[in-house]
């Protein structure tokens, strides 16, 4: 699942990940992404941080709490620790700057761990 409010950044991740994973479910927001995680079941889910309404941190704790095997990402413009810290509360899985996208194959394959999370 890849939740962005921009379909560019929506369609970037897709096209980075196209060569180990065959469906895409896309969120414009938080909100839809909590929605449809149920009935979805992503094996992973990239989760942008700053969107309209529902932002990522508070998706992340709403589908944690139904699922907590869920794996989450949360990407952001803005790397600082405190977001890390924050994801971190949130239970994600993971956290990359968009800066650092490019890992994220390597993430989802398991040849390189979850970064970025210190509790994980």
């Amino acid at each position: 699942m890849i939740v962005d409010d921009h379909a560019e950044m929506r369609t970037f991740i897709r096209s980075l990940l196209g060569g180990i994973a065959q469906e895409f479910v896309e969120c414009g927001g938080g909100e839809a992404a909590v929605a449809r995680f149920a009935s979805e079941l992503p094996d992973w889910t990239i989760m942008d941080i700053r969107m309209p309404g529902v932002n990522g941190f508070v998706a992340t704790r709403q589908i944690k709490a139904q699922f907590p095997e869920a794996r989450i990402v949360i990407i952001t413009q803005h790397d600082n620790p405190k977001l890390r810290d924050l994801a971190a509360e949130a239970g994600a899985t993971g956290f990359l700057s968009k800066e650092e996208l490019t890992r994220l194959n390597d993430i989802i394959t398991g040849s390189a761990s979850a970064i970025g999370i210190s509790n994980q």
